[in-house]
């Protein structure tokens, strides 16, 4: 039986190149691997692209690699937050006023459409989304049926954090609510991915059908225990 588990945060994220781009799970606060992103921090990875839906949430994980200046691109789909009395990418805004980043807004059904089409297999695909305004400048658009729509492209990383509550040893994975938000996708989508889980349990002690990503997408699994995983 082929083991995935690491017996720490340092040697889960070893190997991460500059210049990699980092998919992290995410919603809000819901299902961030903050401790893998620590881990990245202290490992000392820098030129980074990094796709969230999220451009940080509050000074804790991304923000932290943002403000050592390890980040040189967000693909995001949300660069500040809804209510200015409450923002939670203080760091991103800062970073991006100064000219220091980078920024592609991506619609967030598109950002997950384009995650689930490098993970799939499929190659670019049109999206009625952002059709006619600033997000489609530079890209393809067609019409069909008198409707218009905008070409976008498989998005793809070097590897993915995500957050999960359990999993095996082999790498199955469930998740915990709204923290499975783009996990799934994610962990399709990228050449390696790592987990950081709640809790490592026994081979076969989930139930199949609660299993939300197979371990065949997943390389390595870090348990840290956590009550928000």
């Amino acid at each position: 039986m082929l083991n995935k588990v690491m017996p720490t945060l340092e040697e889960a994220v070893a190997g991460i190149e500059d210049g990699a781009t980092v998919l992290i799970g995410g919603f809000g606060p819901s299902g961030v691997p903050t401790q893998l992103l620590q881990a990245l921090l202290a490992k000392g990875a820098r030129d980074l692209t990094v796709v969230n839906n999220n451009a940080g949430n509050g000074e804790a994980g991304l923000s932290q690699l943002i403000r050592a200046g390890r980040v040189r691109k967000m693909i995001c789909s949300f660069a500040r937050s809804s209510n200015p009395k409450k923002p939670n990418a203080e760091a991103f805004a800062d970073w991006y006023r100064a000219g220091k980043i980078e920024l592609e807004v991506v619609p967030q059904g598109t950002l997950a459409e384009r995650l689930r089409a490098a993970g799939a297999g499929i190659g670019p695909f049109y999206t009625p989304t952002s059709f006619g305004t600033r997000l489609a400048e530079g890209k393809e658009s067609r019409e069909f049926n008198g409707r218009g729509f905008v070409l976008e492209q498989p998005l793809h990383g070097d590897v993915a954090f995500v957050c999960a509550q359990k999993a095996d040893a082999q790498g199955n994975l469930m998740y915990r609510y709204a923290s499975r938000n783009f996990g799934p996708v994610m962990c399709m989508a990228a050449r390696m991915t790592v987990v950081e889980v709640g809790e490592v349990v026994p081979v076969g002690s989930l139930p199949p059908e609660h299993v939300m990503t197979p371990g065949i997408f997943v390389q390595r699994v870090v348990e840290v225990r956590d009550e928000r995983a």
